[in-house]
């Protein structure tokens, strides 16, 4: 099972920390201060840690030992790539701006600590759908014309 997902920056400024397993606030803060160093204290002894770095941006993975090393490195590959074709060469500012969609992208991927998708193509499918139906309701009126109409009078 994943535990965690973070994503930080080169000084180690957390830009995304999503937390599948319960930890308090306090227990969260001090995981993300310590990640490289301690991993193991906070969340157990069978906990694993694999990240990978792109420009400024490190990509943390916490799993526990169920999970493989390389499955892990390679679904990093598979957020990454769902990124860049979001964001065209994902950077650090895209992360901050566009945080509601960096969730909806890992939730297409992990949900719960399990894996769902390893396809970033599938991916970047179920996003547009998301988008697609996202741009369709708000489109749609609740208010009958006949009766806003009648309104404004």
């Amino acid at each position: 099972m994943i535990k965690a997902v973070l994503v930080m920056n080169t000084q180690g400024k957390p830009r995304l920390a999503k937390f599948y397993e319960f930890q308090p606030v306090e227990q969260q803060q001090e995981a993300i201060r310590n990640v490289f160093s301690d991993a193991e204290s906070i969340f157990g002894p069978d906990s694993r840690l694999v990240y990978k770095h792109f420009a400024t941006l490190y990509f943390v993975f916490i799993f526990d030992s169920s999970e493989n090393e390389l499955a892990m490195l390679d679904l990093i590959q598979v957020f990454v790539e769902a990124l860049d074709k979001c964001f065209r060469n994902v950077c650090e500012l895209d992360i901050v701006f566009n945080y509601s969609k960096l969730h909806t992208i890992l939730d297409e991927i992990i949900l719960g600590g399990q894996v769902l998708e390893t396809s970033s193509t599938e991916v970047m499918r179920a996003i547009e759908e998301i988008a697609r139906l996202e741009a369709a309701s708000s489109a749609i009126n609740l208010v009958p014309k006949s009766v806003s109409g009648w309104r404004s009078r």
